[in-house]
């Protein structure tokens, strides 16, 4: 998804959910991110496989009506764009 496509909003709409899935189950997916935190999580940040790896656990977690109107492809290619965003709300202290 190039950001200059995605739909106003979107964003927004999104992060929510996402951070809600990640205060839940930050012990799953801190294993994801190569050993936790600090230079890892930086090592993951640039590891498009990783980042996948991630989006690809968070998908079915999220709210059904959110997967209803975004389907996992978008997903995914929304947090590869987005992982600042994502992965550092993952790496701050819970």
């Amino acid at each position: 998804m190039d950001p200059s496509n995605e739909p106003a909003g979107l964003s927004d709409k999104l992060m929510g959910p996402i951070t809600a899935v990640i205060d839940k189950r930050r012990a799953d997916l801190m294993p994801m991110l190569q050993g936790g935190a600090g230079h890892a999580a930086q090592a993951a940040l640039r590891d498009d496989e990783c980042v996948r790896k991630v989006a690809t656990f968070c998908y079915p977690l999220l709210p059904v009506l959110i997967r209803l109107a975004v389907k996992e492809p978008t997903f995914i290619s929304f947090v590869l764009n987005n992982r600042e965003k994502v992965l550092g709300r993952l790496t701050a202290p819970a």
